[in-house]
């Protein structure tokens, strides 16, 4: 028969247990929509409870604070932003990076900068918010440049090349700081053709068809 002392260390742990991985999820999804209707700062242990109607007592027993919560609901819920996307031309490929950015522009893009300035005082957020959201994109981007640069449409040494992922990235958060609306698919598109083909020495896009034929 199980000492007192003994079973009650046993029961954080059978606690914690009745969290399936189904609730789990439903509870870091709620997070992730409060933290893009509010930012983090109006992020509650008590707003997480009330809005999953979830006791306050077990988010804390399971998560300890809400740095851990967020961490944890980052890392589980990750979707690659550009993961996929191989057209044959680089123009392609950030073609449709520029509509996978128009497809997440009330998801990833909100939510990066809803963590932004938390997470340069959180270290461990940081981390979560690299790792889930920013390290992914940049790679895709990369990725897309080395093989642009092995099909032979851009020049292994144009110095344009290591500023590419930085140009895409930057400008989706730049300008909701200067024009207080994210970056959609259009803007991002022009700003490719404009600022970043340029620079890597690619020709411009031909005209669009302008009607049909007589």
């Amino acid at each position: 028969m199980p000492s007192p002392v003994s079973a009650q260390e046993s029961a954080p742990a059978s606690r914690r247990s009745k969290i399936t991985p189904e609730r789990a999820q439903e509870l870091y999804t709620a997070v992730l929509d409060l933290l893009r209707e509010s930012g983090y700062d109006s992020l509650t242990m008590e707003g997480v409870a009330a809005r999953t109607r979830c006791g306050k007592s077990t988010l804390y027993r399971q998560w300890g604070n809400k740095p851990e919560l967020v961490v944890a609901a980052l890392h589980s819920t990750r979707r690659p932003l550009f993961s996929g996307i191989d057209t044959g031309t680089l123009r392609g490929d950030l073609r449709e990076a520029a509509r996978a950015v128009e497809s997440a522009s009330g998801q990833d893009t909100a939510l990066m900068h809803a963590l932004s300035h938390a997470a340069l005082q959180n270290p461990d957020l940081l981390c979560a918010m690299r790792s889930t959201l920013i390290t992914p994109a940049i790679a895709a981007i990369d990725t897309m440049v080395e093989r642009a640069v092995e099909r032979g449409e851009v020049e292994a040494g144009n110095p344009a090349l290591e500023f590419v992922a930085a140009q895409v990235m930057g400008v989706m958060r730049a300008r909701p700081l200067l024009e207080e609306r994210y970056t959609d698919g259009q803007f991002l598109t022009r700003f490719i053709e404009c600022a970043v083909l340029p620079a890597l020495g690619l020709p411009p896009s031909p005209p669009a068809p302008s009607g049909g034929e007589d």
